[in-house]
């Protein structure tokens, strides 16, 4: 068993970074395999609802030149999926926001049922908003959230702080704890084993 962890921050090394690797290091402990992807400086192109990656049945992005595509590869050989970010004010950052987006609406299937957490490092304030952002496309795609013994929040604000938030890093490792517990649940009888969806029925309020 697999969890993809993203690094939605800038900084390769920064506080995000710190949280995540906590959190696989546990996960690794528990018989979990983790890789962190870090999206780091570059360009994350937008949603822009053109719907060629439907329409066409691509299960990926029409537009390649970013890091879309390759979290989607990864994807298919994962069994549950992580996101991290700083908070910029009050929110995640604009490239964990567009990278989700065109995630979810691009190959959905393969993120639907898969376990997922959002994780948020801070300052001070701001993170329960920010982490309350990432998880309403979560419940959109029938992906179990999972929780731990707090907020997913690290604090810290220069490089390295977040590693003295002790009570941060136990959460994250009893994050990494609760997600091993329930994957291996899935797991159980080797075939992961979801429940039955009804076929969506959806209701537009203007006709």
């Amino acid at each position: 068993m697999k969890v993809l962890l993203v690094n939605a921050g800038p900084h390769k090394q920064g506080n995000t970074n710190i949280a995540l690797s906590e959190i696989a290091k546990q996960l690794e402990t528990n018989g979990i395999e983790a890789e962190i992807v870090q999206v780091g400086v570059k360009p994350v192109r937008s949603c822009i609802a053109c719907a060629q990656c439907r329409t066409k049945g691509l299960e990926r992005c029409v537009f390649d030149d970013d890091i879309c595509n390759r979290v989607i590869e990864k994807m298919k050989d994962s069994d549950a999926f992580i996101i991290g970010s700083p908070v910029y004010y009050g929110q995640p950052t604009g490239a964990a926001l567009s990278l989700t987006h065109r995630l979810f609406f691009a190959a959905g299937q393969l993120f639907k049922n898969k376990p997922a957490a959002a994780v948020a490092v801070c300052r001070r304030g701001g993170a329960t908003a920010a982490i309350q952002t990432m998880n309403m496309a979560f419940q959109m795609m029938n992906m179990p959230i999972v929780t731990s013994q707090y907020w997913n929040i690290a604090y810290g604000r220069d490089p390295g702080q977040a590693a003295l938030d002790s009570e941060g890093m136990q959460t994250m490792r009893t994050l990494a704890d609760n997600m091993a517990f329930l994957l291996k649940k899935i797991h159980a009888d080797g075939a992961p084993q979801y429940p039955e969806r009804e076929e969506w029925q959806p209701m537009h309020f203007i006709r």
